[in-house]
């Protein structure tokens, strides 16, 4: 980038003739110029690459950077070391450094509005930008010429054989040769740069998918979806974190279906596996978006109802299965009729602790099978086989 404007300033300056003078250009001082634009160009970049830019960090950055750009036109220009020196015309000359700095103003902002967009729009503006850091360049470089003002009987000393500068076509032939180097080396590395990061970019694509399909794998269950036992107890100890900071509670349900093993014998293990998976669907329906309905294992469901804490609530979302369970399902060509067995115990009333919890809703399930199947049971302490003392944890 620094090689570029440089380039851009310094082809300028070799369509500058001042008849009958041989003009040339001492190489340290031409040097020095080229630095000054590398600065320039570096100050440039970091810029647009800072996290944030704040108004005051833009004035400052396009401020240095326009005045940077005049250093390396005005070192330029003393470059051809004329005697008597180059007078400038203050107007031209704070013109010129006030279209350095506004143009620099415009094009670090562009470029950083931009810097992490792709689409076809963002590369247009991109270029926008790079007309735009071309035109402070060509506007300031034009204008400090204007300002530049010879005496009659200037003498360039560059252009003396003891200056050691060099002539317009020396000095063309190297900025050619340096250019197209620095613009090759540029390309190369921005295509390997390129190469590297849609690499990087597929390769952190392939890694998200492969860790999703791990948390899946992980927390939920390959059949239905539904969360895991794994998930199923994250989801369980957050209800009941969330009911003892509230001093709420929450229902647990277990819901086990009733004669599924004639199922699978008389229809194959594919039915079974599609009834599974429509029951879960049918238990998702009944429920609110917040709750929770996991499946532990073979014809076994369990519900988490936050905020509902009363068995009211609890038996109505009971007997809404119930009913949603009862209908038939459609399986293979074939209407299947199901139905199951629910078991509801409440926290903290029924278990001050998960594992209290859920074990008092799988002795109300059984129960509720008992009692005949296709029915539901909120428990009570006397369902436990020895008495309220076990059922309270």
């Amino acid at each position: 980038m620094g090689s570029g404007i440089w380039s851009m300033h310094f082809i300028g300056m070799l369509a500058f003739s001042l008849p009958p003078l041989r003009l040339a250009y001492d190489l340290p001082i031409t040097l020095a110029s080229m630095l000054a634009a590398i600065v320039v160009s570096g100050l440039a970049l970091y810029v647009v690459r800072r996290p944030a830019l704040t108004a005051s960090n833009l004035t400052a950055g396009a401020t240095l950077m326009g005045v940077g750009i005049c250093v390396m036109h005005y070192t330029g220009m003393a470059a051809m070391r004329m005697s008597p020196p180059i007078e400038y015309d203050p107007p031209l000359f704070i013109a010129s450094v006030l279209i350095a700095i506004m143009a620099s103003l415009a094009a670090l902002w562009i470029a950083f509005q931009l810097r992490q967009k792709y689409s076809a729009l963002a590369i247009a503006g991109k270029l926008g930008s790079a007309v735009v850091m071309g035109l402070a360049i060509t506007g300031m470089h034009y204008t400090g010429m204007a300002a530049a003002q010879f005496a009659p009987g200037s003498v360039c000393l560059a252009a003396d054989a003891v200056g050691g500068g060099m002539d317009t076509m020396s000095l063309a032939v190297s900025i050619g040769i340096v250019t197209i180097l620095i613009l090759a080396v540029t390309l190369s590395i921005s295509a390997l740069d390129a190469h590297f990061a849609a690499r990087n970019a597929r390769l952190a694509v392939e890694l998200q998918g492969a860790n999703e399909e791990l948390r899946s794998i992980a927390l939920y269950d390959t059949l239905t979806g539904l969360p895991n036992r794994f998930l199923l107890e994250d989801r369980l100890r957050q209800a009941a974190l969330y009911a003892d900071r509230n001093r709420t509670s929450f229902s647990l349900m277990f819901v086990d279906l009733d004669d599924f093993k004639p199922v699978n014998d008389t229809y194959g293990h594919a039915a079974g596996d599609e009834l599974l998976k429509q029951v879960g669907r049918r238990l998702q329906e009944c429920l609110r978006r917040h709750d929770t309905v996991a499946r532990t294992g073979g014809d076994e469901f369990v519900i988490v109802l936050g905020d509902v804490g009363d068995t009211q609530g609890a038996s109505f979302i009971g007997e809404k299965i119930l009913r949603e369970l009862a209908k038939p399902i459609l399986v293979a060509g074939n209407m299947l009729e199901i139905s199951c067995s629910i078991g509801i115990s409440m926290y903290p009333t029924d278990g001050k602790d998960i594992a209290t919890l859920t074990a008092n809703a799988d002795v109300a399930m059984y129960h509720a099978k008992k009692s005949g199947k296709h029915a539901f049971r909120l428990f009570a302490p006397d369902m436990r086989p020895n008495g309220p003392a076990a059922a309270t944890g």
